[in-house]
């Protein structure tokens, strides 16, 4: 804790009074370009990886960055209805990253036996198991485990689209949907092009839309 007091310290005395300006705005209401759903591992620094600051995004995390699909009365459900809802967000993004435990879980359910919640949230991502099940032959734990936490972001998108609020903004375009998986040693990010079946690395910007790289990589 003590870093972490030393943290709250110099934010402040430091940081604070060079954003003065920043905070009293935002102290009387937000509008968050995008809704990120991220898993809860400690080492995915959003805001870093986006490079955004306070008020840019409306943050869901859990473990597995799953979303249930609707009829779950979850705090997931309840962040969706009020990001698309009340703060009329336009992009909603499902964030899986590299060595996830999660996803580590998933692939190997017995390790999670003495943990009986995670074994219970974790079912929300069955459908990535099964996908997962004619890979295994002569795979190797990385690729298995690299394709489950990809298979996993699609398919809370799947999720998603159930939840009546989500489903009638995407007939009406108002809202669009991403998976993006973050790789924690390379910094590299990978988004999922619906269109081309391919996983591409996201490499710059053009206006406000990311401009994916070539490099498709048509598994997961």
């Amino acid at each position: 804790m003590h870093k972490i007091l030393e943290g709250i310290h110099h934010f402040q005395h430091h940081v604070f009074p060079k954003k003065r300006a920043l905070f009293e705005r935002l102290a009387s209401g937000q509008s968050p370009e995008a809704f990120f759903v991220g898993c809860s591992d400690s080492r995915v620094a959003l805001d870093l990886v986006t490079q955004t600051g306070p008020g840019d995004l409306f943050v869901c995390r859990n473990a597995g960055n799953i979303v249930p699909a609707h009829g779950v009365p979850d705090a997931v459900s309840a962040s969706i209805e009020y990001a698309v809802c009340c703060l009329g967000v336009r992009d909603i993004v499902v964030c899986g990253h590299s060595d996830c435990g999660a996803m580590k879980g998933l692939l190997h359910p017995e390790a999670v036996d003495q943990m009986p919640h995670v074994k219970h949230w974790l079912r929300h991502a069955e459908g990535a198991r099964h996908a997962v099940q004619h890979l295994r032959q002569g795979a190797s734990e990385l690729d298995l485990l690299t394709a489950m936490t990809k298979l996993n972001a699609r398919l809370q998108l799947d999720h998603l689209r159930t939840h009546p609020h989500v489903f009638a903004r995407l007939q009406t375009q108002e809202l669009k949907l991403h998976a993006w998986v973050y790789d924690i040693g390379s910094g590299e990010v990978e988004a999922w092009d619906a269109a081309a079946g391919t996983w591409e690395h996201i490499s710059g910007t053009v206006g406000p839309q990311p401009v994916l790289s070539m490099r498709g990589i048509r598994h997961a």
